[in-house]
């Protein structure tokens, strides 16, 4: 069996990937987790006590060979958030990078962001953009899933965008913006990286909204 080593469990996406890897039977699951917060993640899944902006927390517990799957970001991303952007997503990544790193992992998932331009979160788009440099130049196998706005329970609201995008598609020079910054749902969401933990990647694989919108299965 596979050990997949995740950051980021007990969040809103953590815990429904942990599930599913969990129900597919071929991998154990190991979750890095604040003290506090174990009863957040699914029965089954093993924790591992730590911090995820502190490496030397957890280092040592990332078995050689494994999967890393690195989810940790700050909850409700917007405009104001840009200073939490920096201290939490891109420390957390620089952590994570050094503990793959360090403990020789076999394929790094790392979730990413839309990189296509837009003023609104521009700065959280260029802290995503440097995870995915720090991977690039590390030379580990990597993976990067880059959704916009992720739809399901408690996170309906970006369905009052539809209409704009559906307007937007309407006009060749605001197409491409509207299929790069669509909506996905949260079962797409864990249905793309399920695919992504079951592959093997010699290179770096880049999942965007239009290729995660495929895994509706």
């Amino acid at each position: 069996m596979k050990t997949v080593f995740i950051t980021g469990g007990s969040g809103y996406m953590g815990k429904r990937l942990i599930r599913a890897m969990l129900e597919d039977g071929r991998y154990v699951v190991k979750a890095l987790v604040r003290k506090g917060s174990e009863g957040k993640i699914p029965e089954g899944c093993k924790i591992v006590y730590g911090d995820a902006l502190d490496a030397q927390s957890y280092k040592g517990h990332v078995p050689p060979a494994s999967i890393f799957i690195h989810l940790v970001g700050v909850a409700h991303p917007s405009p104001k958030k840009k200073n939490e952007f920096k201290a939490i997503d891109l420390v957390s990544i620089q952590q994570a990078v050094d503990v793959a790193l360090t403990s020789g992992i076999e394929h790094f998932i790392y979730l990413s962001v839309a990189q296509y331009p837009t003023k609104i979160m521009r700065e959280y788009q260029e802290v995503r953009a440097e995870g995915e440099r720090l991977l690039r130049t590390s030379g580990m196998r990597s993976s990067f899933v880059r959704p916009w706005y992720v739809i399901g329970p408690g996170h309906y609201w970006p369905l009052a965008l539809k209409p704009f995008y559906a307007i937007a598609r309407l006009f060749p020079g605001s197409r491409k913006a509207a299929n790069k910054l669509d909506t996905v749902t949260i079962q797409e969401m864990v249905n793309c990286l399920m695919h992504v933990v079951q592959r093997t990647t010699d290179h770096i694989e880049v999942y965007d909204v239009e290729d995660i919108k495929k895994f509706r299965f």
